[in-house]
């Protein structure tokens, strides 16, 4: 099923500056909020869907590249992220400034709302970054790539509990399992009331009686993963592509980081790229400028034969439609502009060059360039437009 546009999602416009996108978002997410919808699927899917466009749009960088390449630029296209693979902790645990100034005096404080206690604090892994070669074949026709990532895991031996052999944990003595600690100062406002994280259990509301021998209490340990992430046809260099879930492993049971994909373009022996078209020199010889010949040139997956005519000058640009790159979307294809070069020989047999005297003088020999042929700033202007 193909994603909504994000900002047809928050009912905005592409010019909605940062405190609209942040005040639609509000409005979406407290009207399909959870604690207002239990038990509907729908509405949690919706809300789901908001905090997706929210996370792109709040993001100035996150929002450039999906206003340039659509869901795909933005990193939701890829390794299932987005509104079906996002959770409820991942959303809470990012938006919770969002959430908390909901206000009132309850409603949403289970999830973090205004009312209520925000409750033991969610963690997150962090992201990972590494880099994805490319060959400019596998470029063209788009390319899964199985990736081995070294990076924390959860451990297996406590299920990411951090307690030996899955042992009891007791709730923390300090915070009375609530993760934070209130402190009241009197000034001379008056009573002023603080909250914070918990020193004792860190926020996390309890405390390991007897910590796992792997990892330690930790939840996580170093390891491997081999991921295979689906790149589409048309990515440039550069550009970063975001599967989600799959960064380093948050300590004790938390919300995985995301793993970001930065494309690294391997250059190709005979083709050049720019954006979505591509370029090749063509050397001829001098002979066949004058007669004309069929010559063979290489595109990203074949070859094609090409007709050089009688005549043709050096400098001479062909257009080979639709041989170049597609756009990231697929909204389209490039071409492939092939620049004839005339090859002049550097060195002539004794025969060669009493030939080539003989014909110096020829009339035909002679530059006589036509009206109708184009200079080098003419034939680059038609090229680009």
């Amino acid at each position: 099923m193909s994603k909504r546009d994000y900002y047809e999602v928050l009912g905005i416009d592409k010019s909605a500056s940062e405190t609209e996108i942040k005040k639609a978002y509000r409005k979406m997410a407290i009207k399909y909020h959870p604690d207002k919808n239990p038990d509907d699927k729908e509405a949690e899917d919706k809300f789901k869907e908001a905090a997706e466009a929210y996370d792109v749009l709040s993001d100035a960088q996150k929002k450039q590249r999906y206003d340039q390449f659509g869901h795909a630029g933005a990193g939701g296209g890829f390794g299932g992220g987005g509104a079906g693979g996002m959770n409820m902790d991942d959303i809470f645990s990012q938006f919770g400034d969002i959430f908390g100034g909901f206000g009132g005096g309850g409603g949403f404080g289970g999830f973090g709302g205004g009312g209520g206690s925000r409750g033991r604090r969610v963690r997150k892994g962090s992201n990972l970054r590494i880099k994805a070669q490319l060959t400019l074949e596998e470029i063209a026709n788009g390319v899964e790539k199985k990736i081995k990532v070294n990076k924390y895991v959860t451990c297996k031996p406590c299920n990411s509990t951090g307690a030996e052999n899955g042992s009891a944990m007791k709730t923390c003595t300090t915070c009375n399992g609530s993760g934070q600690v209130t402190r009241v100062a009197n000034t001379i406002l008056g009573q002023m009331q603080t909250a914070s994280t918990c020193p004792t259990c860190s926020g996390e509301g309890q405390i390991i009686e007897n910590k796992c021998k792997v990892c330690h209490g930790d939840g996580h340990v170093r390891g491997e993963e081999i991921i295979p992430i689906n790149i589409p046809a048309g990515v440039e260099d550069g550009m970063q592509l975001q599967v989600s879930g799959k960064g380093n492993a948050a300590p004790k049971g938390g919300i995985n980081g995301d793993l970001l994909v930065v494309i690294e373009e391997i250059p190709h022996e005979t083709l050049k790229r720019d954006g979505m078209n591509l370029y090749h020199d063509l050397h001829i010889s001098f002979i066949d400028a004058v007669l004309g010949s069929e010559e063979v040139v290489p595109t990203v997956d074949s070859k094609v034969k090409i007709k050089i005519d009688a005549g043709t000058q050096a400098g001479k640009t062909l257009r080979l439609r639709g041989k170049g790159l597609p756009e990231v979307q697929g909204y389209g294809k490039g071409d492939l502009f092939v620049n004839i070069n005339v090859w002049t020989p550097q060195k002539v047999s004794k025969k060669e060059k009493e030939l080539l005297n003989e014909l110096k003088d020829s009339e035909n020999f002679q530059p006589n360039p036509s009206k109708k042929d184009k200079g080098f700033f003419e034939r680059m202007k038609e090229q680009f437009s």
